[in-house]
């Protein structure tokens, strides 16, 4: 039973609750309308994490009041936006506690959590409730309420989160704006991200598979009418009563100033904004303020020491870029292709295809790859087409990660993708599409051409390094030292009296002129037949064959 960590795990859990919340920063962003919708929660508070870690890694002790003094340093010094500087206070108030103690316990974890609670709420002017401040505090009382029970360290961390998350369901029923939107509170949701981090450490999780279902409905009453359908529209909050956060350290402060002149400062930038954040000591002082005249902000910090690190940022026009992202039309239908050549590429995309993934024969692309490529195409229901029976499970399993409907068409070959993409009707069902596209796949017969590896023994061929060698869907049929030669003779082991279309394309290595010399002596030989060639462009194989 793990009742204790020491600072080596203690640094581990910090610097993984970073990454965590890192890596799902995007989330939390897209939960920002408090207190302007500016969509970059979850930037500075990733941010402002990054800031501690850094601190953290040039730490070169696992002691705790070094390791608790560049957490609290690094957060403070990396704190961005409103939630940033919040986060960066529990830091300070947990550190302040934990720096104390070698071993630490679920008591001295809950008392650190109780001076983060209580410093984070004391640094805010005029605090929220249904904030990232009400998860904290509620993960302060559930954290005192479980270190009096002989538990694990993991399990109490796994009950401070529990507490936490059971809030962050209730925020939107304590800020009105949140309960518009439709979300929970996206400071809240940043703070958890955290923790989850500090728990996978304990646990000896190194990549968690987090599922977030942070939207909120409603239940309307009477007394508290809520339409439940209604859809969160950001031209509601477009008119921001203050336009720029400005944010800046004070440092260098004059032998004058006193804690009294930082005070009043506090309750100058009160009268001129909101959400006001001065903290610090007589060494440096850390500002947060929304204002409409950052500039007599400036004016004012600049009567107690020198400036450092000033960011203005202009939320009017944050805003508007966020609310062009929310209103994005989506068309019913996208399509996805995997292949290598710039010459299939420019097909494909002939072919109307939204999205290209460079990949094929030794270069397959991953679940994540064609979860990010179909997420780049503005449509609700996107068509994938990977071209190769390797990169089909991959495509498959992108669906679970990618906020489209992605469907996908088993092509195992680039003439397979051709004739699918010919068969999309964009004025079809899904269903009747998917029916159509995967009818195509038969009606094609798709070969290749291409050199042998290494010497070996494959069927009825007896294969050296370098031979020519032509390939059916199934098998090696033709053999050769020749190009044009195998490729005919490729040609010739596919047809029947159903082909009706020759189509070639060829490789980075074949000129144009040996590509349409192949393709005249197909017209000659099979009359009766239209034969194409186009660039394809691939590598390793001299022709890809199509026969329809």
């Amino acid at each position: 039973m793990q009742k204790s960590i020491s600072g080596a795990t203690f640094r581990k859990m910090v610097l993984n609750g970073a990454k965590l919340l890192d890596e799902n920063k995007a989330h939390v962003n897209e939960l920002n309308v408090f207190p302007v919708p500016d969509g970059d929660t979850g930037t500075n508070m990733s941010m402002t994490m990054l800031s501690a870690s850094r601190e953290l890694s040039a730490c070169s002790t696992n002691n705790m009041p070094d390791l608790c003094n560049a957490v609290a340093k690094g957060a403070l010094r990396g704190a961005r936006g409103n939630s940033g500087v919040i986060l960066s206070q529990i830091l300070k108030g947990m550190t302040s506690v934990l720096s104390q103690y070698t071993e630490l316990t679920a008591k001295v974890f809950a008392k650190a959590f109780a001076a983060g609670t209580e410093v984070a709420y004391k640094a805010v002017t005029k605090p929220k409730e249904g904030t990232i401040l009400t998860v904290i505090r509620a993960i302060s009382e559930s954290a005192e309420k479980a270190a009096k029970k002989s538990i694990e360290l993991k399990d109490f961390f796994q009950a401070v989160i529990d507490s936490g998350e059971a809030m962050l369901r209730q925020t939107p029923e304590m800020l009105p704006v949140l309960k518009k939107a439709g979300v929970v509170d996206a400071g809240g949701r940043g703070l958890l991200l955290l923790l989850q981090g500090f728990l996978n450490i304990l646990l000896g999780v190194s990549e968690a598979n987090l599922e977030f279902d942070d939207s909120y409905k409603a239940t309307a009453s009477a007394e508290d009418p809520f339409d439940e359908q209604a859809h969160f529209n950001y031209n509601d909050l477009a008119d921001i009563e203050y336009a720029y956060c400005t944010e800046f350290f004070i440092v260098h402060i004059f032998k004058k100033t006193t804690e009294a002149d930082i005070d009043l400062f506090r309750e100058k930038l009160m009268n001129l904004g909101d959400c006001v954040l001065v903290i610090g000591d007589l060494s440096m002082v850390k500002v947060h303020v929304h204002s409409n005249c950052p500039g007599q902000v400036l004016t004012y910090a600049l009567e107690l020491g020198e400036l450092d690190r000033v960011k203005i940022e202009n939320m009017l026009e944050q805003n508007r870029n966020l609310k062009a992202q929310q209103q994005e039309d989506l068309k019913p239908f996208g399509l996805v292709s995997v292949c290598a050549g710039d010459g299939l590429t420019n097909i494909f995309k002939d072919l109307l295809v939204d999205n290209i993934i460079e990949g094929g024969q030794t270069m397959n692309p991953s679940a994540d790859d064609i979860a990010k490529a179909c997420d780049a195409v503005k449509a609700k229901d996107v068509f994938v087409f990977p071209n190769n029976k390797n990169i089909v499970l991959a495509a498959n399993q992108a669906k679970a990660l990618s906020k489209r409907n992605i469907h996908v068409i088993p092509t195992s070959n680039i003439p397979q993708g051709f004739s699918a993409v010919l068969a999309f009707n964009p004025n079809d069902t899904v269903d009747g599409n998917l029916k159509n596209m995967n009818d195509a796949l038969g009606a094609v017969r798709s070969g290749s051409v291409t050199y042998a590896v290494r010497n070996t023994q494959i069927g009825n061929f007896d294969l050296k390094e370098g031979d020519i060698i032509g390939m059916d869907a199934k098998d090696i049929v033709a053999k050769g030292d020749s190009v044009s030669n195998v490729t005919e003779q490729l040609i010739d082991s596919m047809m029947d009296d159903e082909v009706s279309c020759i189509s070639l394309y060829f490789g980075n290595n074949v000129s144009e002129d040996d590509a349409n010399a192949i393709a005249a002596d197909m017209s000659k030989k099979y009359r009766d037949c239209d034969v194409d060639v186009h660039y394809g462009g691939q590598p390793l194989y001299y022709f890809i064959v199509s026969l329809e």
